[in-house]
């Protein structure tokens, strides 16, 4: 039930702040389309912990700011690379095992690697990750990194 409530506040806040009207008319609208979204996604058993996870929000919160601060060094980065005369490129290929147990933390990984300018997640499960990176310490820095432990507590495993 606590899945569904949550499911239905993300909803109307998210349709409140993509409508930008505040008329009863429309507040109560807004309010009967989050609700039978919530219900539809009730009956076809869609609200449950990996699909709405919820529990995952607070941890959310003090990852996302740093991942945003991750693309940011890793574009600047990837910017001095490309503008540097002689071009310092050394693609480079690395395995490694993550530390992730649940589809939420390996999917988030994943795409956390790919958002950062320079590396790429070439292919993603249990038993391993393939990166390819632009220079040989992108290929380094993503084994064994701080990104592996925080998407470990981020999905709650650590």
């Amino acid at each position: 039930m606590f899945q569904l409530a949550s499911l239905l506040a993300a909803l109307y806040v998210f349709w409140i702040l993509m409508s930008g009207f505040f008329t009863p008319f429309l507040l109560a609208a807004g309010f009967g389309s989050a609700l039978f979204v919530a219900w539809l996604g009730h009956r076809m058993e869609l609200v449950d912990r990996e699909g709405h996870p919820f529990h995952l929000t607070w941890a959310a919160v003090t990852y996302w700011p740093w991942l945003a601060k991750e693309i940011m060094k890793s574009a600047l980065e990837v910017s001095r690379i490309i503008l540097d005369p002689r071009l310092p490129v050394s693609p480079t290929v690395v395995r490694f095992k993550p530390r992730q147990k649940s589809a939420v933390g390996l999917v988030t990984h994943a795409n956390s690697i790919t958002l950062t300018p320079g590396t790429l997640s070439v292919e993603v499960g249990p038993d391993g990750f393939t990166v390819h990176a632009l220079t040989a310490e992108g290929a380094a820095a993503t084994s064994a990194s701080e990104m592996d432990r925080r998407v470990e507590r981020f999905e709650g495993s650590a």
